[in-house]
Formats: structure tokens, C-alpha cells, sequence
């Protein structure tokens, strides 16, 4: 079943595109991918950003969208990715990044392009574990700035993920958001047992 990726906001692609245009944007981030001479990287797919803010065993969660974040595309491949912001004037370019989570990224949409439902692809992220994932939510006609994860949608983490959970293997929400939120909200030991 194809992917239904949601349209980014016309503003948040103006930035990158904006940002893109600007050598001094790229020089400034350091990313050498951008900065290797061997033509324009093109944003073509921009995923909304969530952030995990609470959990409960449960299976209650909030998340905020934090921003949306454009695969650059350079032939068929992905090089970097460019992030936006939404700040009270609208929405902002952040940054530009390279590393693992771009192929990572683009590994998992394209092991969800072959599942037999379809999806809408969104990222979500978990700071208190450092992780990243790939949210497929099954409701395709929601808006994709808003909602929270379904207990049937299913979390693919990306690579690098915590120690103990697999990356690029998709868990229902169900299934993988309790483990997620025993890891958050463990309390350290505040002495070492004698």
C-alpha cells in the first residue's frame, strides 16, 4: 500500500528552500554533503515532527508537533535532511543535518511502502530515550499536525536505537509505547545497594 505523506506547510518549505539558496546556511551547518560541490540537494519529502511528551502504561500519550523535517534528495538519494520550526511569527528554518537517521529515515519508508495497509508517515520522538521513530498512523485523513499514537498504529525505530529494542522492526503502539515509558520514567537508584 502507498504512503499518504501529508503536504508540509507551504511557509515551512519556502524556508528550506530559502535556506538551500544560501551558501552561508550550508556553510554554517558544516554539512558536507551540501557543501561537496556536486549540484542542488532538492527537498522532497518532509515528514511532521512530534515529540513525545507523556505516557502512561495505560496507553494514554501526548505529543506537540515540534516542527517538519525535509529528506534533500540529490539524484535518488538522500544526502541530508533540513528541519523548520514553528515559532509564534510562523514557521522558521532550524537546520541542516546529515548522518544516520537520514538513511535510517529513508530505510523505513521504504520497508512501510510495503505493508498491506496504508499509512500516513510521521516522526516521533522520544528525548528521554535519545530515539527516534518512524510513526505510521493509520488514520490517513487526520491532519498531521495533530492526533497521538492509536494503539493499532504502528512506531518503526530508526537507527541508532536504545540498547534492548530493535531498529527498522515495526511494533504496534501498543505493544512497544509501555516499554518506552517504563524506560522514561525509571527512577535511577540513588545509592548503590551494600
Amino acid at each position: 500500500m502507498p504512503l499518504h505523506v501529508p503536504p508540509a506547510p507551504a511557509p515551512a518549505l519556502r524556508t528550506v528552500r530559502t535556506a538551500l539558496s544560501s551558501p552561508a546556511a550550508a556553510r554554517e551547518a558544516r554539512t558536507p554533503a551540501l557543501l561537496d560541490g556536486r549540484g542542488p540537494a532538492v527537498p522532497e519529502l518532509a515528514l511532521p515532527v512530534h515529540v513525545l511528551e507523556a505516557a502512561t502504561a495505560e496507553g494514554v500519550t501526548r505529543t506537540r508537533l515540534t516542527g517538519w523535517r525535509f529528506l534533500l534528495r540529490r539524484g535518488e538519494v538522500a544526502v541530508a535532511a533540513a528541519e523548520t520550526v514553528l515559532t509564534a511569527d510562523g514557521w522558521r528554518f532550524s537546520h541542516f543535518f546529515e548522518g544516520p537517521y537520514v538513511t535510517s529515515t529513508e530505510h523505513a519508508l521504504r520497508q512501510a511502502e510495503s505493508l498491506p495497509e496504508p499509512y500516513q508517515p510521521r516522526l516521533l520522538s522520544v528525548p528521554g530515550l535519545y530515539m527516534l521513530t518512524l510513526w505510521l498512523h493509520g488514520d490517513c485523513a487526520t491532519d498531521a499536525g495533530t492526533g497521538r499514537p492509536a494503539p493499532a498504529d504502528l512506531l518503526v525505530p530508526l537507527a541508532p536505537a536504545p540498547p534492548g529494542i530493535a531498529a527498522h522492526r515495526p511494533h504496534q503502539v501498543a505493544e512497544l509505547l509501555p516499554v518506552l515509558t517504563h524506560r522514561v520514567t525509571r527512577t535511577p537508584l540513588l545509592h548503590t545497594p551494600a
